[in-house]
């Protein structure tokens, strides 16, 4: 986030937000969300989760069914998208094919009648912050797509908004490039101080860049928190299966004091947290595939959950191995783990992971 947001950045608040389509369909179900002055807030989800559709809300695009959208406290769900001074980025650039980058980035200010040196002064800012000063009498077709979405980026940033909309903006690039424009885009905010919305289904692009990340599904938040607490905290099977890979185990809790455990078709699963569930209802236990170690067939420290499992494959990746396991059950789960790490031989392993490293999550979204 940048350190000193100040007058650059706004505040934003869905309140009670619910949007309907004339064919019945509920999109976003009384959202409730603040998103903070300065943060860069990724909406994450499968595809048709909501997530675009909240972003169109807030860009003026769609209006809601019920409820408000405020920005710095003032309701904004009426106004047309050209009168609420948000900049927008689309995933497909959307960038005038006849004229050149300077014209581009230059046309939101000829829409508010800006003067022709004040604008020649923010147009070259804005290509100054993306790192595009030597480009401005290019045509489109002239660019690579890294360069076309950074006149995109300069072209939504050229006239200061304290509220950026970026909406897939990265999704059209190839995997090197993408990495490479999302830290540039982190570069930006710093600079910009803006707050920006980011909406995505890249889970690792999400992890990458955000403050905080909403997770949605069926047009609800399912959780919202830092990539870390998301990641080593998930409150529900959705949000621990959607970010990031892991072990999931469920069956029927059991609760030991401080802790609980599942009964599981593989066995009993012990986790150090104790779920909301009530004892007796279905839950689910959770643990992050770099938090498991094999063992030769009952080896495993005795403190330690332990499951019989058969390897399926063991995949190269580098910096990484990861191993395919089918459980007795006949469901799967994988362990990751350095290179130089020894896997015992044969297919028969024991799957072991600590306690500690197991969490109890609800094993469903209600």
């Amino acid at each position: 986030m940048a350190e000193n947001p100040g007058q650059n950045a706004a505040e934003v608040r869905f309140a009670g937000v619910t949007k309907t389509f004339n064919t019945g369909l509920t999109a976003i179900s009384k959202l409730d969300l603040d998103i903070r002055a300065g943060e860069f807030l990724t909406l994450l989800g499968p595809s048709g989760s909501g997530k675009t559709t909240a972003l169109n809300l807030l860009a003026g695009f769609q209006a809601p069914t019920t409820g408000q959208i405020l920005v710095d406290g003032n309701d904004i769900s009426g106004l047309p998208p050209h009168k609420r001074n948000i900049g927008v980025v689309f995933q497909h650039y959307a960038l005038f094919p006849h004229m050149t980058v300077r014209e581009n980035v230059s046309y939101p200010l000829k829409q508010r009648r800006v003067g022709k040196a004040e604008m020649a002064r923010q147009v070259d800012d804005a290509l100054r912050m993306v790192s595009l000063q030597a480009y401005g009498d290019r045509l489109p077709r002239q660019l690579s797509g890294g360069q076309q979405q950074r006149v995109a980026v300069a072209r939504a940033i050229v006239f200061r908004p304290r509220l950026l909309l970026m909406d897939e903006p990265l999704g059209a690039l190839d995997r090197k490039l993408r990495e490479a424009v999302q830290l540039e885009l982190k570069r930006i905010h710093r600079d910009l101080g803006a707050t920006i919305v980011f909406v995505t289904h890249d889970q690792d692009e999400a992890l990458v860049m955000s403050d905080r990340i909403a997770i949605f599904d069926a047009g609800k938040i399912q959780q919202i928190g830092t990539a870390e607490e998301l990641y080593d905290r998930p409150a529900t099977q959705f949000v621990a299966q959607f970010l990031g890979e892991s072990n999931i185990f469920t069956g029927s809790l059991r609760r030991h004091g401080d802790t609980c455990s599942i009964d599981s078709p593989d066995g009993v699963i012990r986790s150090g947290t104790v779920a909301d569930t009530l004892a007796g209802d279905d839950a689910a236990i959770v643990v992050r595939p770099e938090r498991c170690r094999l063992f030769e067939r009952g080896k495993a420290p005795d403190d330690w959950n332990s499951v019989d499992a058969w390897v399926s494959d063991i995949v190269y990746l580098g910096a990484l191995r990861k191993v395919l396991l089918t459980l007795a059950s006949g469901e799967t789960a994988v362990v990751i783990c350095q290179p130089d790490v020894e896997i015992p031989a044969g297919p028969e392993v024991t799957l072991g992971f600590p306690v500690s490293a197991a969490r109890t999550v609800t094993a469903q979204w209600n």
